[in-house]
């Protein structure tokens, strides 16, 4: 079941691309842009989190942290940020919790049977816990529109 907005975001704690585990928790008293991503290396979502490193300024100065996420491992996604110059977290949900937590997976994955991701989508947690920005797409290509992510931050204050 997909989460809405005016509801508790669901935990997790998944690793980083240190092997680290890193749960939502961690970023209590900040407001969070979670940023899930089908696949690291592919066309869209390389375009998404390079345009996420582009304007991850804009969100800090916010009070917003930017999390990546998406169903690779810490491994790939490791050498996909490094790549990529990547300046905010990216964090390996390869059991899939998150993706299932948040209603976003992705069944069968480009003609994959059996293979699950997660469905590029934002949410925009804010300093309490609860979303108040919810945005999924409507095909794999479509990319999220950042002035709508960065003015729903500004009207958390």
């Amino acid at each position: 079941m997909a989460v809405e907005v005016g509801q508790a975001a669901p935990g997790f704690s998944l690793y980083d691309t240190d092997r680290n585990q890193r749960s939502l928790s961690d970023f209590k008293g900040k407001n969070v842009v979670l940023a899930f991503v089908p696949g690291a290396f592919t066309g869209a979502c390389t375009t998404e989190v390079c345009d996420l490193r582009d304007q991850a300024d804009q969100f800090n100065s916010l009070n917003a942290e930017v999390l990546g996420i998406s169903v690779d491992s810490p491994f790939s996604q490791k050498a996909w940020a490094d790549a990529n110059n990547l300046n905010f977290t990216m964090l390996s949900d390869f059991g899939r919790e998150a993706t299932q937590a948040y209603g976003i997976a992705w069944n069968n994955m480009a003609g994959l049977e059996g293979y699950v991701a997660a469905n590029r989508a934002v949410f925009v947690v804010d300093k309490e816990g609860v979303i108040c920005y919810k945005w999924l797409a409507p095909t794999p290509a479509d990319l999220p529109n950042y002035d709508e992510i960065r003015q729903a931050i500004s009207n958390l204050g």
